[in-house]
């Protein structure tokens, strides 16, 4: 069966808008490791400002990546929880994982003289 070129890239390009960047997949993956309070997640993720996380946590809610549940009565008020959907993008985060440690031990493995990591 013939491949739609033109589809794949259309569907590469959907996926990489919604998810790429340097900070989205660190953020479902911190929510998906039980930081739920906008503390948690930053202070889990190293280099990321407030108001990056801010902007992102809107984004990803907009785009039903994650859930934002207020409750007043509680000491820290708002929670983060991954989606269902943002759930059904966990395999291939965790094969992205895995590929990215392979990755790193290949170049150290291979190109020693020229590691930038």
């Amino acid at each position: 069966m013939l491949r739609n070129q033109k589809e794949e890239v259309q569907a590469l390009q959907d996926t990489l808008y919604v998810l790429g960047g340097k900070w989205k997949l660190p953020i479902i993956n911190s929510i998906c490791n039980g930081n739920l309070r906008f503390k948690e997640i930053q202070k889990s993720i190293p280099g990321i400002t407030s108001r990056m996380l801010s902007k992102e946590l809107k984004d990803m809610e907009l785009n039903n990546l994650v859930k934002r549940t207020e409750d007043r009565d509680a000491e820290v008020p708002i929670l983060y929880e991954s989606t269902d959907y943002c759930k059904s993008f966990g395999p291939i985060i965790t094969e992205m994982i895995k590929w990215g440690i392979s990755h790193r031990e290949h170049i150290r493995n291979g190109k020693k003289d020229s590691l930038v990591l």
